[in-house]
C-alpha cells in the first residue's frame, strides 16, 4: 500500500511521480509518494485553508489503531498496523510532519509543525473511546479530548456511507472531493473521506453510557446494541478530505489470471472497492478489455436518488429491488440479442444485497454465468459468502476461493476450497484456507501443473486398483467354475493375503505420487491440459468401466490359457502333469507379471522408485516363493518347495509366463495406440508435438488451443486474439471496394 494523493478542503494534492523517484522513496525506507511541494516541508501552512489541513493530517495520526515501536538506537519510528491502509496513513502523516510516536490505554501522543510558531511541538490527547471498523459500518471513529479541552469525534471511512453523515454547514467541500475521489477511483486508487465533528459534554456524557451499557452486554443483540450507540454520534460531521491509496497488483497476477481463464476456469472478483477502481483494476490485469461489452448493475438512476432524499425506507428499498431486478432482466436480453460478443458484468454492493434475494438470485445467476467476467464491487464479507454459495449451489460446479484479508474468511470458508495469501494484509486468510500461498501468482502452478498431475495420478490410481483386482478375481472365479464350485481354492492361503499388500500395491503408490504425462513447463504452456478435470474426462464412468472390462479380459486370458497350456499337456520329463499347486502358482504368476507390466504401460513419466517398485514386485514374488516354500510343510502346505523343485526346472512354466503376458497385454496396447494416433486426448496431443519437435510452433500451438470446450473471452491472450480479428475484418472491408 501507498499513500499517492489526497485531497483536503477541496484541493487535490500530489502529483505524478517517475519511477526513479518511487525507486527512491521505498529506498529510503519510505513509502510515501505524495510529491507535492504545497503541503512538503512544512508547507502547508502557507496554503489557504491551512487549519484544515492541520485537522486532516492530525486526524490521519490519531484515528487509527497501530502501535508505534521507536528504535531506541536511532529514534526511528515503525509501526504495527492491523491493515497496509492504516500503516500507509500513519507513515505519511509522519512523513508530512505529523509524527505518532507513543500510545498508551488513555493517551496518543504524536509531534506536529505549530502553525503560529513554526516549530514542532508535542501534542498529547486523551483517547477516550474507539469506535472500530466493521464491514457494515465501514467506517472507524476515535473519541478524543485535544489540550484545551475540547472533546472531537474524528471519523474515516467509505465514500458511500461517509457524504450521507455530513452536517449542512458541513459540506463546503463536498462537491470538489467527490469530484477528486472519482479521479482516484479512474487512476485504480483506494479512497477514504475524512470527517470530524466537536461534541458536547452532556452529549458525550449520553453517548458514552450508553456505548459502554452496550459493550458490557453478554446477550446475543450484543453487535446491534453497539451499532445503534455509534450511529447517534457519528453524524452531523464537517467534512475534511479524502486519501487515494495506491493497492499494487502483485507482479504476476495478469499473466496467471491468462493462463486460468485458458484453462477455462471462470473467474468472478468480489472486491469492496469502488466500482471505478474495480473497473480499472479488471482492465489492469486482462479481466476487462476494450470491445467487452459491460452490463452495469447499479442504484444511481434519479428515481432512487429522489427517493433516498425522502427518507423513507421501505419505499426505498421496493424502488430499489425493482429497479435491480429490471436491470437483470435486460442484461439477460441484451445477451440474448447477441450472444456471440463477450460481455461483463459489473454490479455495486447496494444492488448485489437485492440481487441474492431468494425471488432474484437464480435469475442474477443466469445472467453472471452468461457473462464472461463478473465483478462485484463494494461488497461486504456476507455478500462474498453468499455469492460464493449462489456459485456453488446453483451450478454445482467446483468453486474454489482465494483472498488474503480478514473480510475474505467467509468466502474462503464457503467455498469448496479455500486458498489464503499470506502477507501484509494479516494471517487471517491463513488460517481460515485449506492452502495457503505467499502470492497470487502461484495459483498458477498450484492449479495448472499440481491440480492436472493430482487429479491424473488419483483417477489413474484408482482405475488401476479397480483393474488388478478384477484381474485377481475373475480368475479366483473361474478356477471355482472350472472346479464345479467344489470350495477348492485357486491359490494357497498367503498368496491371497499377500496380493495387494506386497505384489501390486506400491506400483499404484508410486503412480498416485510421482507419474506426470507432460513436464510441468508444458502444462504451463499449455493451459487446456487442466480441462481434463473440467470435464472429468479421466474420472467418468465410461474410462472406470473400461480399465474395469479390461481387467475382466485380462483375467480371463490369463485363466484360460495356461489351463489349456498345462492341463491335458505332461508338465515334466516324467510323464506327470501339473497338480492343482503347479497350476495355481502358475496363474498367479502370470496374473503378477500382467498387472505389474499394465502398470509400467500406463506410466508416463520413469523414475528410479517406480522402477524399483514395478520389477521389485514381480522380483519379490520369486523371492517370496523360494522363502515360503523352503518352510516346513505345516507352514508352506500346498507351496512347499513348488518353485524350486516343480516350477523352475520346468521350461514350459517360462515360456507359459512370457506368452500369456504378451496376450493379455496386447488389447489394452492395441487400443492404447489405436487412441493415442487417430483420437489423441489434451495431454495425448501434446505428448505427440513435443516428440515431433512442434512445440515452439504456432501453427500447432493454435492447433491444441482451438479443442478448447469454450472460447476464451479473458486475459491479454484473449485480447491480442480480438484484436488481431478486428485487424483482420479491417482489411476485409479495406479490400472489398477496391475488388
Amino acid at each position: 500500500m501507498e499513500f499517492i494523493k489526497c485531497s483536503v478542503a477541496g484541493t487535490a494534492y500530489g502529483r505524478g511521480v517517475t519511477e526513479v523517484e518511487r525507486a527512491m522513496a521505498k529506498r529510503m525506507g519510505s513509502p510515501l509518494i505524495v510529491n507535492d511541494e504545497r503541503i512538503t516541508n512544512g508547507y502547508w501552512i502557507h496554503e489557504p485553508h491551512s487549519e484544515v489541513i492541520q485537522m486532516f493530517f492530525r486526524l490521519l495520526a490519531i484515528c487509527h489503531t497501530a502501535i508505534p515501536d521507536v528504535d531506541e538506537e536511532t529514534g526511528k519510528v515503525t509501526y504495527e498496523a492491523e491493515s497496509p491502509d492504516e500503516a500507509a496513513f500513519v507513515i505519511a502523516a509522519r512523513e508530512l510532519g505529523f509524527e505518532f510516536y507513543k500510545r498508551t490505554q488513555t493517551t496518543v501522543s504524536f509531534m506536529e509543525l505549530d502553525r503560529a510558531s513554526k516549530k514542532k511541538v508535542e501534542r498529547t490527547y486523551e483517547l477516550l473511546n474507539v469506535l472500530e471498523f466493521n464491514s457494515a459500518r465501514k467506517r472507524m471513529s476515535v473519541i478524543v479530548r485535544d489540550e484545551d479541552g475540547k472533546l472531537l469525534l474524528l471519523c474515516k471511512g467509505a465514500d458511500s456511507v461517509m457524504f450521507d453523515r455530513l452536517a449542512k454547514n458541513g459540506r463546503q467541500f463536498e462537491e470538489k472531493t467527490k469530484e477528486h475521489v472519482n479521479e482516484y477511483a479512474d487512476a485504480g486508487l483506494r479512497t477514504l473521506i475524512l470527517a470530524y465533528r466537536e461534541l458536547g459534554e452532556e452529549e458525550y456524557k449520553e453517548f458514552n453510557e450508553k456505548f459502554t451499557e452496550a459493550k458490557n452486554s453478554v446477550s446475543a443483540d450484543r453487535d446491534e446494541l453497539i451499532d445503534e450507540a455509534t450511529e447517534e454520534i457519528e453524524k452531523d460531521l464537517i467534512l475534511l478530505g479524502a486519501t487515494a491509496v495506491e493497492d499494487k497488483l502483485q507482479k504476476g497476477v495478469p499473466e496467471c489470471i491468462d493462463k486460468l481463464a485458458q484453462a477455462g476456469i471462470k473467474i468472478w472478483v468480489l472486491t469492496g472497492d469502488k466500482m471505478e477502481t474495480a473497473i480499472n483494476i479488471g482492465f489492469a490485469c486482462s479481466l476487462l478489455r476494450q470491445g467487452m461489452t459491460q452490463i452495469i448493475i447499479t442504484l444511481e438512476s434519479p428515481e432512487i436518488v429522489s427517493a433516498e432524499k425522502a427518507g423513507d425506507k421501505n419505499v426505498i428499498a421496493k424502488i430499489s429491488k425493482e429497479n435491480v431486478k429490471k436491470q437483470i432482466l435486460a442484461g439477460k436480453a441484451q445477451l440474448t440479442a447477441s450472444s456471440s460478443d463477450p460481455y461483463a458484468l459489473i454490479i455495486d454492493g447496494k444492488s448485489l444485497a437485492y440481487a441474492l434475494d431468494d425471488d432474484i438470485k437464480n435469475t442474477f445467476l443466469d445472467l453472471a454465468i452468461a457473462c464472461a467476467s463478473v465483478i462485484c464491487c463494494r461488497s461486504s464479507p456476507k455478500q462474498k459468502a453468499l455469492v460464493t454459495r449462489l456459485v456453488k449451489e446453483g451450478t454445482g460446479k467446483t468453486t474454489l476461493a482465494i483472498g488474503d484479508g480478514a473480510n475474505d474468511v467467509g468466502m474462503l470458508q464457503e467455498a469448496d476450497i479455500g486458498i489464503g495469501i499470506s502477507g501484509v494484509e494479516g494471517m487471517q486468510a491463513v488460517m481460515s484456507s485449506d492452502i495457503a500461498i505467499a502470492q497470487f501468482k502461484y495459483l498458477e502452478r498450484l492449479l495448472l501443473v499440481h491440480g492436472h498431475w493430482c487429479y491424473r495420478r488419483i483417477s489413474s490410481m484408482i482405475c488401476y486398483f479397480f483393474y488388478k483386482n478384477i484381474v485377481f478375481g475373475t480368475t479366483v472365479f473361474l478356477y471355482e467354475g472350472y472346479a464345479s464350485f467344489s470350495g477348492q481354492p485357486a491359490y494357497n492361503d498367503w498368496y491371497l493375503s499377500l496380493y495387494n499388500v506386497f505384489f501390486t500395491s506400491l506400483p499404484a503408490i508410486a503412480l498416485g505420487v510421482f507419474d506426470q504425462d507432460v513436464s510441468a513447463r508444458f502444462c504451463l504452456k499449455f493451459p487446456l491440459l487442466y480441462q481434463e478435470g473440467v470435464q472429468n474426462t479421466l474420472f467418468r464412468w465410461r474410462r472406470i468401466f473400461g480399465w474395469m472390462l479390461n481387467g475382466l479380459v485380462s483375467g480371463i486370458i490369463i485363466f484360460f490359457l495356461c489351463i489349456r497350456a498345462l492341463d491335458p499337456e505332461s508338465y515334466r520329463k516324467n510323464g506327470k502333469t501339473a497338480g492343482m499347486e503347479v497350476v495355481g502358482a502358475t496363474v498367479y504368476t502370470c496374473i503378477v507379471w500382467v498387472v505389474n507390466c499394465q502398470m509400467a504401460l500406463a506410466v508416463s513419466y520413469f523414475t528410479l522408485i517406480q522402477h524399483v517398485f514395478i520389477w521389485g514386485g514381480i522380483i519379490l514374488w520369486y523371492l517370496f516363493l523360494l522363502a515360503y516354500g523352503a518352510m516346513p510343510t505345516t507352514i508352506s502346505t500346498t507351496a512347499y518347495k513348488v518353485f524350486l523343485e516343480t516350477l523352475a526346472p520346468a521350461p514350459s512354466y517360462w515360456f507359459v509366463t512370457i506368452f500369456v503376458v504378451m496376450a493379455a497385454l496386447i488389447p489394452y496396447f492395441s487400443y492404447k495406440a489405436v487412441q493415442m494416433r487417430f483420437f489423441p486426448a489434451y495431454h495425448g496431443m501434446i505428448q505427440w508435438i513435443r516428440y515431433e519437435g512442434h512445440t515452439d510452433d504456432p501453427e500447432y500451438v493454435n492447433m491444441v488451443r482451438q479443442r478448447s470446450i469454450r472460447t476464451t473471452t479473458v486475459g491479454y491472450t484473449a485480447r491480442s486474439i480480438a484484436r488481431d480479428n478486428r485487424l483482420y475484418h479491417l482489411n476485409l472491408e479495406r479490400q472489398a471496394p477496391q475488388s
